[in-house]
């Protein structure tokens, strides 16, 4: 027979066995802290922690599936911005350097003079 473990018992297994909080944690509560990291500017932000977020929601009532699609809409609208920003960020880089590289004319070194020295005569 199966039996269900209640909140105490899943905190004294908790303290027990250290690591196996990270086994046991939810994908729910990883993105929910990986979305706080973002928000916070501490961490990535990372699209699928926002689409599991948005599935937790609509699965629990919080969230119509609309407003779940028109969320997961804006941030795939708004990720996608921010590639496009970063690739044109880079390709200015790019081009900035070249035209750094070309910019800069190579001059020839100078011809050695050659010194003439006159020996003096000694009278």
């Amino acid at each position: 027979m199966v039996s269900e473990l209640g909140g105490s018992q899943i905190s004294t297994l908790l303290e027990t066995l250290p690591g196996i909080a990270n086994v046991l944690r939810s994908p729910v509560a990883d993105a929910l802290g990986s979305v706080i990291r973002a928000a916070a500017r501490v961490g990535e932000f990372n699209v699928a922690d926002a689409e599991e977020l948005v599935r937790y929601a609509t699965r629990r009532g919080l969230l119509g599936m609309e407003e779940g699609d028109r969320i997961l809409a804006e941030v795939h609208a708004a990720e996608q911005k921010r590639l496009d920003k970063a690739a044109d960020r880079e390709r200015s880089q790019r081009a900035k350097a070249k035209a750094k590289a070309k910019s800069v004319k190579r001059i020839k070194p100078a011809k050695a003079v050659k010194k003439v020295v006159k020996a003096r005569r000694k009278k």
